[in-house]
Parts: C-alpha cells; structure tokens; sequence
C-alpha cells in the first residue's frame, strides 16, 4: 500500500458508508410474507466499538429504507445512520457541518454510482473489492475484501493502524480481553 493511503487515513476522524454492497453483498432477499433478510459481517460490527473509542464518528447513509438495516445500525450503536437517501451528498455535508469535519478529515466507503459524490469529496474514499472496475477512477483505496465480508473492517483497521491505534488496541484485548 502506498503512502499516501497511511497519510490520508491518519487525518481521518469520521467513518461513514453506504450499507448495501458495503456492509451486506448487496443481495436482498425477501420471503413469501415480503419480509426482507439481509446477511451482515460480524467484523464489521466488531471495529465500530473500536473506532468509536479512538473519537472517531462512525455512520451509515444508505439509499434504502429497510428495517433490517435500521435495526443493525440501531444494534451497532453507530452515531448516525440515515435511510432512504436520495441525495447522499446533502446528507454528506449535513453531517460534515454538524461533526465540525472537513473533508480530509471523512472516510467513505462506497460500492456503487449513487456515492460518487461523496467518494470524490472526502479524504480518503474507499470502494469494495466487488465493486464495478470503473470505480476505481474515482477512490484511493479498492478493499482486498468483497462487499459484506468485512469491508469496514479492512478499512477501519487501515485506519487505526495509520494512527498508531491499532497495536494498542490488539495488546490491549490480547491481555485484558476488554
């Protein structure tokens, strides 16, 4: 990974994604009943407390509205999450104003067309790796992992590891599991 990854990772303060393609493998599934099920990694779950405890502002903005996407944002305890977003980059600087961010200062990670804006505006952008290839334009960093595997995770983790977190982190529950 090149340095001006690390460097802009460092600066960041705010971690906000798109849920579907991101958190989940963006496959929705509904049953007979039309009830909705989603498949979510646990270890994008697991970092959020981490973050969170480092002082970065962790938050979704995602273009559905689905209770069962409200309902593990809720569970995740993220500091923010809006649904039903049509025009994401409104929400984007709502968030930016109300954080006292500036844009070198956001992570975004997004799969698809509808967060070009944003992956254009922020400090460090960041795409799944089953995101289309012409993605790649517009973001710093493609994931090694596919969307719904662990997508904040890798980025999460590349972000403490920038900031001299991660290491802490690690020794830390390695030796007191807290």
């Amino acid at each position: 990974m090149n340095n001006s990854i690390y460097s802009k990772a460092r600066k960041i303060k705010v971690v906000l994604f798109d849920v579907d393609g991101v958190l989940t493998d963006g496959g929705i599934i509904y049953d007979n009943d039309g009830m909705e099920y989603k498949r979510f990694h646990v270890r994008d779950g697991q970092i959020i407390r981490f973050l969170k405890e480092s002082n970065i502002t962790v938050g979704a903005i995602t273009g559905r509205n689905s209770k069962v996407v409200k309902n593990r944002c809720d569970e995740l305890k993220l500091d923010f999450h809006s649904h039903g977003a049509k025009n994401k980059l409104d929400i984007y600087k709502k968030i930016k104003l109300d954080h006292k961010a500036s844009d070198d200062e956001v992570c975004f990670i997004g799969d698809d067309v509808i967060d070009l804006p944003i992956l254009t505006m922020v400090g460090l952008s960041a795409t799944p790796a089953d995101a289309p290839s012409y993605m790649d334009k517009y973001v710093d960093y493609r994931c090694e992992t596919k969307g719904g595997y662990g997508v904040l995770r890798e980025v999460a983790d590349l972000i403490l590891l920038s900031q001299g977190k991660l290491h802490d982190i690690l020794d830390r529950m390695a030796t007191k599991g807290e």
